[in-house]
C-alpha cells in the first residue's frame, strides 16, 4: 500500500537515505532505528507525504503521496509527532474528537459514531475518567495518551508514530505499544515507529529500518538484522547480548 521508490532525503548537504526502494503492508509493524540525527524523524515525514524527497517518490496505493489531499491523505494515514503543543485550551474529549475531522464533510456536526470512536480512544489509552479534564492540568505522560487516542479515533489504516513512548512509565510503553501491534492485524492496517528503545523494537517489531549516520540504509525483516555487531556500529557503543527464551535483549556497556 504504501511504497518508495529510489527515495533519497538530505539535510544541509548531508545525505541521509540514498534511493530507497521499501515497501510496508498490511500486518506489519515496521520499527526505524538509528543514532541521534540519522534522519529517523526526517524519513517518517518523508512517508506521510510532509516533506518533500530530493529525488525519488513514496505512493501510496500507486499515487504519489504529493499529489493528494490533506483530507484524503489524512483519512489513509495518521501521523503522531514527537512533540505536542498542549497549551491550546480544550478539554481531553475535545482534543481525541479532532482525530474524526478527516472523516466528516464541510461544515457536518460530529455523529454519534464518532462519539463512540472517542469513547473507545480514550478507554484503550485507560483515560475514560479524563474526558472533561483541560488538556493543560495532565502530566507529559497523560498528554501522550492523549495524542494516542487521537490517533486511534482517526482510525487511518497506516499509522506513523514518531516515539510514541515518549514520557510513558514502563506500563503503558508495554501497554500502549501492545495496544498499537494488535490494531495491525486488522486488514489492511499497519505501523512504522520511531524508536529509541531497541528491546521495544525487539519486542514489538516485524521489521526494521536501520539509519546509519553515513547515509547507508538497510532494511527488511527484524530478526534479519537484529544483530549485536550491526546495533554496535549503528549506535557507535558497546552493547551486551542476554538471551531469554526466544528473545535477545541488548544493554549498553
Amino acid at each position: 500500500m504504501l511504497r518508495t521508490h529510489g527515495l533519497s532525503l538530505k539535510i544541509a548537504g548531508r545525505t541521509l537515505c540514498a534511493q530507497l526502494d521499501v515497501g510496508f503492508d498490511a500486518g506489519q509493524n515496521w520499527v526505524i532505528l538509528g543514532a541521534n540525527g540519522s534522519g529517523k524523524t526526517t524519513l517518517l515525514h518523508a512517508l506521510a507525504g510532509l516533506r518533500t524527497p530530493d529525488q525519488g517518490e513514496v505512493t501510496l496505493a500507486g499515487h504519489n503521496i504529493q499529489t493528494l489531499g490533506y483530507r484524503q491523505r489524512a483519512q489513509k494515514i495518521g501521523v503522531l509527532f514527537q512533540d505536542f503543543d498542549a497549551t491550546f485550551p480544550a478539554t481531553v474529549f475535545e482534543t481525541v474528537l479532532s482525530g474524526r475531522y478527516p472523516h466528516l464533510q464541510r461544515w457536518q456536526w460530529e455523529t454519534d459514531a464518532d462519539q463512540r470512536a472517542v469513547e473507545q480512544a480514550l478507554a484503550t489509552v485507560a483515560l475514560s475518567d479524563f474526558a472533561q479534564r483541560p488538556l493543560t492540568t495532565l502530566s507529559g505522560g497523560e498528554r501522550r495518551r492523549v495524542e494516542i487516542a487521537a490517533l486511534l479515533a482517526q482510525d487511518a489504516p497506516i499509522c506513523l508514530m514518531d516515539e510514541p513512548t515518549n514520557h510513558l512509565d514502563l506500563r503503558y510503553q508495554a501497554q500502549i505499544m501492545q495496544q498499537l501491534v494488535q490494531r495491525s492485524a486488522r486488514a489492511g492496517h499497519f505501523n512504522i515507529f520511531v524508536l529509541h528503545d531497541i528491546n521495544l523494537a525487539a519486542r514489538f517489531g516485524s521489521h526494521v529500518i536501520l539509519l546509519f549516520d553515513n547515509g547507508e540504509v538497510l532494511h527488511g525483516p527484524l530478526p534479519q538484522l537484529f544483530e549485536r555487531s550491526l546495533l554496535e556500529r549503528l549506535y557507535h557503543c558497546p552493547l551486551r547480548e542476554i538471551r531469554v527464551a526466544d528473545t535477545c535483549w541488548y544493554l549498553p556497556i
